[in-house]
C-alpha cells in the first residue's frame, strides 16, 4: 500500500514520479532545514497500522518532524495519518474511537471557517469523499480552524491561521478504486467497522472528484 499511496498522490496531482522523493517518519529519521529548503511541499499520508492515539517509540521523531513543518511555514498537506499526527504534536488531542470510526465514501460539510478558506471555499458546502480511520482528532491545536465536519466527527479538515499547513481526516488522494484495493488488502477493516464484505462495501463507494479537487487547490494556492 505504501506505492499505492504514493501514485495516489502522483496522480492526482498529475506530477512526475521523479518530483516525487519518499521520506518514512516510521524509521525515526528527522527533516533537516537545509533538505526542507529543496523541497517544494511535504504531502503526508500513513497506515492504519500504526496509531497515533497509541504512539509508539516511531512517535517522538515523527512529532518533531510535524513541529520543524509548522515552525518554518513549510507549505504542508496532511491527509488521515498525517492530519491526526500533525494535530497531536501540535498539542491537538487524538483519540482512538470505533464507535465514530468512519469507512468508505461518506460526505462532509463546510464550516463558515471552511466556506472563506482560500483552499475549501471554492468546494461546494458539502462534498464526498474517501475515509477510512479508527483514530479520532478529538480537539484541534489552538491555532487551527476546523473547515469541515460530519456529524460522527466535529474535526475533518484543518488549518493552521498564518501558515500553509492543512490537513484531513479523508483522503483526497484517493479515488473509489484506490479505496476498494486498500480495503481489499485490510478486508477485516471493513468487516469490524460497517459490517460487510468487501463486495457488498464496494457497491457502496462513489467517486469523488471534489476532493480530489482540494488537493490540486492547495499546490495552485502555494505556487500563487
Amino acid at each position: 500500500m505504501k506505492a499505492q499511496e504514493i501514485e495516489c498522490f502522483r496522480s492526482t496531482l498529475q506530477c512526475d514520479e521523479s518530483q516525487i522523493e519518499v521520506f518514512d517518519l516510521i524509521t525515526g529519521r528527522t527533516f533537516s532545514e537545509k533538505r526542507l529548503r529543496h523541497t517544494d511541499l511535504v504531502l503526508i499520508g500513513g497506515s492504519g497500522d500504526y496509531s497515533v492515539a497509541q504512539g509508539g517509540p516511531w512517535w517522538p521523531a515523527a512529532a518533531e518532524n510535524m513541529i520543524l513543518l509548522h515552525e518554518i511555514s513549510k507549505p504542508t498537506f496532511a491527509s488521515c495519518w498525517g492530519f491526526q499526527a500533525m494535530a497531536r504534536a501540535l498539542g491537538g488531542k487524538v483519540v482512538t474511537d470505533l464507535p465514530r470510526a468512519e469507512v468508505g465514501t461518506i460526505q462532509v460539510t463546510l464550516t463558515p471557517e471552511g466556506k472563506m478558506d482560500p483552499v475549501f471555499g471554492i468546494a461546494p458546502p458539502k462534498i464526498e469523499v474517501q475515509s477510512g480511520h479508527q483514530d479520532i482528532v478529538e480537539c484541534l491545536p489552538k491555532n487551527a480552524v476546523c473547515l469541515a465536519s460530519t456529524d460522527r466527527v466535529k474535526n475533518q479538515a484543518m488549518a493552521f491561521r498564518g501558515k500553509p499547513v492543512y490537513g484531513t481526516q479523508f483522503h483526497p488522494e484517493l479515488t473509489r478504486q484506490a479505496l476498494i484495493e486498500r480495503i481489499q488488502t485490510y478486508p477485516q477493516y471493513v468487516e469490524n467497522i460497517v459490517g460487510l464484505t468487501v463486495e457488498e462495501f464496494a457497491v457502496q463507494c462513489r467517486e469523488t472528484p471534489d476532493s480530489a479537487e482540494l488537493l490540486r487547490r492547495f499546490v495552485e494556492w502555494i505556487c500563487d
